[in-house]
Order: structure tokens, then C-alpha cells, then sequence
């Protein structure tokens, strides 16, 4: 697959996500942290013409000058922006002119790469691969969101499943103590929070093989988890009491049943799923109620080679801090992540809505504590 195939590709997986979309599905933003799929389109395809085209394609005519403006999401450098809390508000373009905005920059961007390109710009072309897949996670979790808040319960697609396998025979793995190296250490992509490859220390800690189920986290709800300060830190506990929490994201007690908004529609809780979308809060209190506690990132990466990952991001106990050496890179570049190093948890793996390829056991995500849209899970260690 050629460097223009491989562009379709990834750029049509975007679109496939919103093909079981009702076009009023495409302008809705519920909360703040859940944009519009119609904006992350457009975003993409912005990201594409901002950095890659307009300095580098000489013959490239920009598709309309106020979309600058439209869909940048944070890039200071760039130019002013629509501010995030208003994406919903943008009634224009019109969906079927994002598609068009879409194509027009798909159409260039093939054409560009079909000239030879300096390792410069390849590297713009990757990140921008990586960008665009970054987008479609958020994609079907913001679908996720805005279906899963409408009253009606929308089936997204009933063939999409959220969990890979049952949960089952799970134990403790031990890991000794010792000094191990954490960090990308390869010649692929990766993004610049994953450098540089460094040394830890780390104690003997015992780690789970497995996520924790719907049914371990049922035990902890029916156990009262939700009413017991003992088992929260001060800020998670205001903001349990603060937002009447008493269930991860999507419960519903119906009829004296617990059941689950998923991609599927409303079904009834599958105890033996991986529990998700729940914030760093729940799962602190959750790991605290075991007697137990969650794993930081360094403990992950090194014991991730001994069980299966990849169905939920699992929260860390690290704070998401730049490794020794970290340096941003110059421009608007320089602002990807190096800037929200602070007040955020680290989370590692990655999760059913991740695309093929788009995952590695050095990757680090990272929210806010509160945060629960994303399919988060918790997996514990001692």
C-alpha cells in the first residue's frame, strides 16, 4: 500500500463511522467535551490542508477561507477559533458542504502524494494519520454520547460489539523489582509524550491479569461504593455527591434492573464484560474498596507484555508529566501535547474504539479525573 492508499484508507474509515448517522446526528453537541461528528470531519480534513498543503502544495487553492476559522480545535499559533463550547451552534456548513470540503482537500492530498515528498513533510503525513485516527475514537465515543443521551436509546449499529471476550479466570501476576526502561524504542511513529526512552525503578507489585467485570464493579455499587466517603479522595467524593453519581456512564436502573446503554442500544448489564466508562474517581474508589490499588503507568507498560490489552484505556495512577528530555517542537506542532501536562491522569492500552493499528504499549493517553465518555476501564494491582 503506497503513501496516497494508505491516506484513503485511514480517511475513509472516518466516513464509515458515519454511515448509520441520521443527518441530525451529525450537528449535535450535548457537553462540552463531546464535538459534533460533522466538526471532527471537517477538523481532519483542516488539520490536512493547514499543515500540509497550503506550505507545501504550490498549486493548492484553499476550499474556503473561513473554515480556518470553523474547524481549528486549539492551535494558538494558527488563528482565532470558534470557541469549543459552541461547535453545536454551527448550523453552517452544512453537512453535505463538509463532505464536499472533504473530498475537494482528499482529491489534493492524493495528488501530492503522488509527487516524491521530503522526510520533513512525510513526518507531517504520518502525524497526520495519527491525528486523523486520534479523531475517530473520539468520533464513535461522541456518537456514543449523543445517542446514549437521547431519551429513545438509538441503536448506532447492531453489530457493533464493545467487548472482545468474557472475563474469566482471572490472578495476580507478580513482577519483580528491578530497573526497567520505559519509552518508544523503535523507528515507527509515535507521538512526542512517548520520549524518551528512560530508566524506573520499580518495587515487586503484583498486577491483574484481567479488566474488572461489570459483576466486581456491580458488587462495589450494590455495596454501597457510591454512599462511603472512606473509599473516595476528598475531590472525587464532591463529585460524586455534586452530580448525583451513584453508576458508571450509562447505567440505568430500570424496573429494579441494571441495564447499559451501548452501541447496540439498551440492553441489559453483561456481567461478565469489562466495566466501562467509568472516571479516575470510580476507579480509585473502586480499587480502594478491593483493598487494593490502581497501577501507574511505568508498572503497566512493563507488565503489559503478560496479559491481554486493548478493550478498555486504563487508568493510571500517574499524573501525565513530560518524560526527561521532553521538548516540544517548534510551531503549532509544538502545541499537540506538551501543553496539557498538567491537572490529567495518564491512561494506557487502548480500547475497543481505537483503530487498527493506532495502538502500542508505549502509548499514553490522558483525561481529566472526572472525565468517563471514553470506554475507560480499571484494571488493579498491590
Amino acid at each position: 500500500m503506497n503513501l496516497a492508499e494508505k491516506y484513503l484508507s485511514i480517511r475513509k474509515h472516518a466516513e464509515q463511522l458515519c454511515e448509520p448517522l441520521q443527518i441530525e446526528d451529525y450537528v449535535v453537541q450535548p457537553v462540552i467535551d463531546v464535538s459534533p461528528p460533522k466538526w471532527h470531519l471537517g477538523h481532519t480534513t483542516w488539520f490536512f490542508e493547514t499543515f500540509i498543503l497550503i506550505p507545501y502544495s504550490t498549486s493548492y487553492q484553499v476550499f474556503n477561507e473561513d473554515y480556518n476559522y470553523v474547524f481549528n480545535s486549539y492551535y494558538e499559533t494558527v488563528g482565532n477559533r470558534v470557541i469549543r463550547t459552541d461547535r453545536g451552534n454551527l448550523s453552517r456548513p452544512s453537512v453535505n458542504e463538509v463532505y464536499q470540503y472533504r473530498h475537494y482537500v482528499d482529491d489534493a492530498m492524493v495528488f501530492f502524494l503522488s509527487s516524491e515528498i521530503s522526510s520533513e513533510v512525510l513526518d507531517l503525513v504520518i502525524l497526520g494519520f495519527n491525528h486523523e485516527q486520534q479523531h475517530q475514537e473520539l468520533l464513535l465515543t461522541d456518537i456514543k454520547f449523543i445517542l446514549g443521551n437521547n431519551p429513545l436509546f438509538p441503536i448506532y449499529d447492531v453489530n457493533k460489539k464493545e467487548s472482545l471476550s468474557p472475563i474469566i479466570n482471572s490472578n495476580m501476576l507478580t513482577i519483580s523489582e528491578g530497573v526497567y526502561e520505559i519509552g518508544y524504542d523503535g523507528n515507527d511513529f509515535c507521538f512526542d509524550n512517548e520520549l524518551n526512552r528512560h530508566k524506573v525503578y520499580l518495587n515487586e507489585f503484583e498486577i491483574s491479569s484481567t479488566l474488572v467485570s461489570n459483576q466486581e464493579y456491580l458488587d462495589f455499587v450494590s455495596d454501597g461504593g457510591y454512599q462511603n466517603f472512606n473509599f473516595w479522595h476528598a475531590e472525587g467524593w464532591d463529585w460524586v455527591n455534586t452530580n448525583k453519581i451513584k453508576a458508571p456512564m450509562y447505567w440505568h436502573l430500570i424496573e429494579g434492573k441494571w441495564m447499559n446503554y451501548t452501541l447496540q442500544g439498551l440492553k441489559e448489564i453483561n456481567l461478565n464484560e469489562p466495566v466501562t466508562h467509568v472516571s479516575y474517581y470510580e476507579a480509585y474508589a473502586f480499587a480502594s474498596w478491593k483493598g487494593m490499588r490502581l497501577p501507574t503507568e511505568f508498572e503497566w507498560e512493563i507488565a503489559a507484555q503478560n496479559f491481554n490489552w486493548g478493550e478498555r484505556w486504563e487508568w493510571t495512577e500517574s499524573a501525565y508529566l513530560p518524560y526527561p528530555g521532553f521538548s516540544k517542537a517548534a510551531g503549532a506542532i509544538g502545541e499537540y501535547n506538551g501543553k496539557f501536562m498538567v491537572n490529567q491522569k495518564v491512561l494506557r492500552g487502548s480500547s475497543i474504539a481505537t483503530p487498527t493499528e493506532h495502538s502500542r504499549i508505549t502509548y499514553r493517553n490522558f483525561f481529566h479525573s472526572h472525565l468517563r465518555w471514553q470506554y475507560t476501564g480499571i484494571r488493579l494491582a498491590k
